[in-house]
């Protein structure tokens, strides 16, 4: 088992920062990816960004620009940066663990970001 830690959530007006983080520990046999989605009030689950092992990136169109996702693989840590923060990015943010080994996921408690004024 893999367990998750998140961290770095919080209200924050808009046009501020976050920074995110997840520390994954447990049975970890590799990484294969790590990243970041999020569940805003009354809607489903979406990705926010992803990053792999060996730091490929993807972003969802709605982020590009704006946040920034980096991993330490040594800590099996992966950070998430928001910048210029907008009322709509206020969601649970979700840390997701992808198993090197098995491709098995695995999932963080969520942590809220609240963007308001």
């Amino acid at each position: 088992q893999v367990q998750l830690v998140e961290s770095g959530g919080g209200l924050v007006q808009p046009g501020g920062s976050l920074r995110l983080s997840c520390a994954a520990s447990g049975s970890i046999f590799g990484i294969y990816a790590m990243g970041w989605y999020r569940q805003g009030p009354g809607k489903q689950r979406e990705l926010v960004a992803t990053i792999t092992s060996d730091s490929s990136t993807n972003y969802a169109d709605s982020v590009k620009g704006r946040f920034t996702i980096s991993i330490k693989n040594a800590k099996n840590t992966v950070y998430l940066r928001l910048n210029s923060l907008k009322s709509e990015d206020t969601a649970v943010y979700y840390c997701n663990f992808r198993s090197y080994r098995t491709r098995d996921d695995y999932w963080g408690q969520g942590t809220q970001v609240t963007v308001s004024s």
